[in-house]
């Protein structure tokens, strides 16, 4: 079976974000990082977590119940390190709603990346 050949794209310094925001805004997020540009990757998942929101009480069928671990989406994005700024402010502004718990922004250096297609 025989299909296409490895390619090397090339190199780059680039940093990978880390964006943790609340379920209904990832949404405009991903817009937002799209519409900023220089985005090399991107990858969503659905994640658990607290910071100092440490979770709330829920009360069903007269029992309550902790629930440590509130609901959030994690965003990866692979970006070049001149977007970068760009990219952090379109985050925070975009996410930002000015209650406790809105997210966090994680910055990783990636020295250097070598991308590849296959």
């Amino acid at each position: 079976m025989r299909g296409r050949p490895v390619r090397r794209v090339g190199e780059a310094v680039m940093k990978q974000l880390t964006i943790v925001v609340k379920p209904f805004r990832a949404e405009a997020v991903l817009r937002a990082v799209a519409g900023v540009g220089g985005v090399a990757s991107c990858v969503v998942r659905e994640a658990k977590g607290y910071s100092r929101q440490k979770g709330y009480l829920d009360r069903y069928l007269g029992s309550e119940y902790s629930m440590a671990f509130l609901p959030k989406v994690e965003i990866s994005v692979c970006v070049s390190d001149d977007r970068l700024d760009a990219v952090v402010e379109a985050v925070a502004r975009t996410a930002r709603t000015g209650r406790m718990g809105d997210g966090k922004i994680f910055v990783l250096p990636l020295d250097p990346v070598e991308t590849i297609e296959f």
